[in-house]
């Protein structure tokens, strides 16, 4: 049997390309999850790995969707293959119990692990600058200006809470935030 394995990193990422080529590729059973590649329990991952016997394959669209680092990427082929499994990683091809076979899948592994650790490390260096500046501030942008919440904190003297938000879109729990910061300043 053909099965495919599709995972995004976060919940705002979207698993349809990777669905919509493992279809095309004919994968009968496809596992997928939104979960964190650094983490070596995903889940769906797992479920489909004790599911896979002799004959079947496995089809992922990328090699970083599969292993994020090369020992585990080996130890999972290894694994795979002494199982009878064969791998497909669609970006490269089927990956053969071969000796070429698995010198080229170490490599390309090796390839992906040191292409994450760079992007990492350029993230990390990014960071180091941007917290130089005085106005660094992590973390997610403000969504409303500080025009919008005096606004909003205006109209909370003659409406409700519940009117406040439906006239600016700014919810409760952002309002008495403000409210509360406004009072200690």
């Amino acid at each position: 049997m053909k099965y495919g394995y599709a995972r995004v990193s976060t919940t705002g990422q979207d698993l349809q390309a990777q669905m919509s080529a493992l279809e095309n590729e004919g994968c009968e059973k496809i596992y997928s999850e939104k979960f964190t590649g650094t983490k070596s329990e995903r889940p769906q991952f797992q479920a489909l790995l004790s599911k896979l016997g002799t004959g079947d394959m496995l089809v992922v669209t990328k090699l970083d969707r599969f292993a994020r680092s090369t020992s585990e990427a080996l130890a999972i082929v290894k694994e795979l293959f002494d199982r009878g499994v064969r791998v497909h990683v669609l970006n490269m091809g089927l990956i053969e119990n071969t000796p070429t076979g698995r010198l080229i899948f170490t490599i390309m592994s090796g390839f992906a692990e040191f292409e994450r650790d760079l992007i990492v490390e350029r993230t990390q260096e990014g960071k180091a600058i941007a917290k130089q500046r005085e106005d660094y501030r992590e973390g997610r942008p403000p969504k409303f200006s500080k025009k919008h919440i005096d606004n909003a904190l205006g109209l909370l003297e003659n409406h409700s809470y519940k009117q406040v938000e439906e006239l600016t879109g700014i919810s409760k729990s952002t309002l008495i935030r403000a409210k509360r910061k406004k009072a200690t300043n």
